[in-house]
Order: C-alpha cells, then structure tokens, then sequence
C-alpha cells in the first residue's frame, strides 16, 4: 500500500508542470500491490514470480506486434503571428491538439496520420496534416534502428508562421541493452520554392530578431538539418490498481543541433513514437530564431518527464519539456506540457 501511495506523487510531477500552464502531459509508471496491514519483508517477496512478471511485460512492449493506435494530445505551444503594429512577428502561446491515427505491422512497417489544429480565439483551425509511412527494425532485443518520411500539407495564407519544409526524412538508432539507454536521431527537411515564397514575409521577420537586419538570398535552397543526441531509463511498476495496468516514468535529456534557416515542423511525441523509439521532437521554444547563414550549431538542451499509466487497451501521457534554445538573445527558458490520450489495440 505504501508503494502505491509512493507512486502518486511520482506519476502527478509532470502533470503539475502541464496545470501550472492550464496544460496537460505526456509519459508512464508501474508497482506491484501489497496485502494491507501487514509489513512486508524480503521474505513475503516472491522473486522468482516478480522477475518473470516483469519479463513477460517487457518481452511483450519490446518484441515486435502488430497494433492500430488512435490518440489526441492536448497542450500549449508557441506561435508567431504577424502584427499591424510592428515589423516583428508576435510570439503567443496556443492551445493545441493532435489528433493521430496510425497502423504499425509486426514486420516493422507502419502508417500514420496526424491532424494539427490550433485555437486561434476565433474557432478550432486545422491548419496543418502529416501523413507518415514508416520502417522500424525491431528484432534485436539490444537495439533497435527506424526511418520515416513525413508529408505536411499546410493551409495558405495563415496569420502565424509555419515551415515553408514540406517534407522531412528521419532516422533514428537506440541502444537498449544499457540501463541508461542512448539514441541519435538525424532530421532532414525540404520544401518547394512555391512554399518558401508564399511565407518570405514572415521568415524574414524572424531573421530580423537578433540583430534588426536580414539579407535577402533570391537562390536559397529550402531546407534544414538537425541532429539530436538523448540519453532516457524508463521506471516500470506493474499491476499497480489492478491486474493488467502498468505506470512508466521516463527521464530523458535531449542535445539538439542543426540548421536554423526555417525550422522543422516540430511537435509533440504521440504514443507512436513513443512505443517505437521512446524518442521526442522537441517543442517550438518561445524565440525561434532563423539564420539566414546555413551553417550548423547548437539549437537547444531540453529535459523531458514523461509519465504514462496504461489499462487494457487505454492509455494517458503526461509529459514535461523543460527546454533551453541557444540561439535566443532572450527568455531562453521554457516549460511546456502536452497530455496525449489514447487506445491501442
């Protein structure tokens, strides 16, 4: 009973960062239940059945299946809105939700869809979605390695920017046999000339930021590059309020480095990437900074607690983002929190 009062606390962290921004969050954790009213020892345990519990959990979250995933996640994130009273874009934090359908085979191979639609304070705009086919390499219980491509199809003539990238190719590879599990991920966005010209007011806007002077360059090739470095361990308690939920806590902190010239569509982990690859794109910050120079440099150092408790087929995620982006000149810090809701089956 203690063990379960003790893991309260630890699964409400991340969502007190979400409530203290009217936002919800995003991870896991898990424990087994005690009888009441009689202390336990080591020789109450049942080890032997405790360790093969736990094996049977991990063997069937790590062990390629097939399942379908339907899931919304709920937060806040930073949009730039052109202004009638200045040359600068406005920064505003939004209510956001991410409606996400996807089919993952046990081969490896998958398929998602995902809607982005932000409260504008005149109605609910859908303003972006993403079609994701996908490929994970899942067999070796020690690592596992995936590349995905990603289709974002933008509405014209929005009042906030969005990245003129209109597709984006990732990889990723996670070692997981070490208790603190490391993994890469390399990002490569690019768009249309077409695209870059319909947003050209608004990207020199953001350049404008640091400094009150941009260059104009008439043959600019429209892409962007980032790498990203993490290190995460994930805290499994099983059986915890009944027979078949688990909880998982789930530290990450994550390196970002890249170019800056327009910015990747970057968002929030859905339970997709999450089973996947336990990986994060990490949030917009609050001073997105583009360079017009392409050259590659530190973005951001950002800290994730991601909670999770799943029953059955359902599953809630909180997630805090404690990030701090580089190349601001200002408020380099920012807290954020998602909450993603779902069933996958």
């Amino acid at each position: 009973m203690l063990k379960k009062w003790f893991l309260i606390p630890a699964f409400l962290i991340p969502c007190i960062a979400v409530l203290s921004q009217n936002t919800p969050l995003d991870s896991v954790v898990l424990s087994n239940s005690v009888k009441e009213k009689k202390p336990v020892s080591d020789t109450d345990i049942n080890y032997d059945d405790l360790f093969r519990d736990f094996d049977d959990f991990m063997d069937s979250i790590l062990m390629p299946h097939s399942y379908f995933l339907a899931s919304i996640s709920m937060g806040k994130g930073y949009f730039d809105f052109s202004s009638k009273n200045t040359a600068f874009l406005e920064t505003t934090k939004k209510f956001t939700y991410l409606p996400a359908l996807g089919y993952f085979h046990k081969s490896g191979f998958g398929i998602s869809a995902t809607g982005y639609i932000v409260n504008d304070e005149k109605n609910l705009n859908l303003y972006q979605f993403s079609v994701t086919p996908s490929y994970d390499y899942l067999e070796n219980r020690d690592l596992a390695t995936g590349i995905s491509y990603t289709r974002y199809f933008t509405k014209d003539s929005l009042p906030f920017y969005t990245s003129p990238l209109q597709n984006e190719l990732s990889a990723y590879f996670t070692y997981r046999k070490w208790w603190m599990r490391p993994a890469i991920a390399v990002n490569y966005g690019w768009g249309s000339r077409s695209a870059y010209d319909q947003r050209i007011d608004l990207i020199q806007s953001l350049r404008l930021r640091p400094y009150g002077f941009t260059y104009i360059n008439t043959t600019e090739t429209v892409n962007d590059f980032s790498v990203m470095a993490s290190v995460r361990h994930d805290f499994y308690w099983l059986d915890v309020l009944a027979y078949n939920d688990h909880i998982r806590l789930t530290p990450q902190l994550v390196f970002s480095s890249g170019t800056q010239k327009f910015g990747l569509n970057q968002n929030t982990t859905t339970y997709a990437q999450a089973i996947r690859t336990g990986s994060n794109i990490i949030f917009g910050s609050e001073n997105a900074y583009l360079d017009n120079t392409l050259y590659f440099q530190p973005l951001s150092i950002a800290f994730y607690l991601r909670g999770e408790y799943s029953i059955g087929k359902f599953f809630i995620q909180p997630q805090a983002v404690f990030d701090y982006y580089f190349p601001a000149t200002s408020k380099n810090f920012s807290i954020l929190g998602s909450l993603n809701v779902g069933f996958i089956f």
